[in-house]
């Protein structure tokens, strides 16, 4: 099953017309923010191929970001290392979540959120879909946005901090990162607060 437009119908045909599906990328990682996006598709120019992240090749997830760019609008936020050691991962995500919604040239009066739980401080009507990537169009052309951009900001990092293999592992806790980890100790990029890097300090 692909993701469609009818939870963005629904909502539309409950009088709203600015829809955000909004995603984050990056909770599982040791190392590196935590990225989130809002899109507002239009529905008249939706591209075709839109599916969560995970599910779509690296070529075909670039494709869909480079058309994204040019007929949705999209915003892009992150959460520091600094926020997820103080805040805790979900409360950190859920700020990104915010900050991609402030984001947008227009502001949205409705936001399709991917998960159970709805940032506290929501300011505008919302409903949490589990698997919402999957699921809806809005959300998953989201994830797409974050992942493209988060694997960026890895990729940076990567060049800074060689020897960790944040350029394929992407922060992610893999075998090579770990035994990095243990022989080159934790960056500032590593989130101090999860478990293998707290053991570590």
């Amino acid at each position: 099953m692909k993701p469609d437009f009818s939870f963005e119908e629904a909502a539309r045909a409950r009088g709203y017309k600015r829809i955000a599906g909004v995603d984050e990328v990056g909770r599982g990682p040791l190392a590196g923010p935590v990225t989130a996006a809002a899109v507002v598709l239009d529905p008249t120019r939706i591209p075709e191929g839109l599916n969560d992240s995970k599910q779509l090749s690296k070529k075909k997830r670039q494709a869909l970001y480079d058309q994204l760019i040019e007929v949705a609008d999209v915003s892009i936020a992150h959460a520091s290392v600094e926020e997820i050691d103080e805040l805790n991962i979900l409360r950190a995500s859920h700020l990104a979540m915010m900050r991609a919604l402030r984001g947008l040239k227009t502001p949205p009066d409705y936001a399709l959120i991917d998960g159970r739980m709805l940032p506290r401080d929501m300011n505008l009507p919302a409903e949490g879909i589990i698997k919402g990537d999957t699921l809806s169009q809005s959300i998953s052309a989201a994830s797409i946005m974050a992942k493209i951009c988060r694997d960026c900001v890895m990729l940076s990092l990567a060049q800074q901090h060689p020897g960790y293999g944040w350029e394929t592992n992407m922060g992610y806790g893999s075998k090579s990162h770990m035994e990095a980890l243990r022989n080159l100790g934790p960056t500032p990029h590593h989130r101090r607060s999860f478990k293998p890097v707290h053991n570590m300090l």
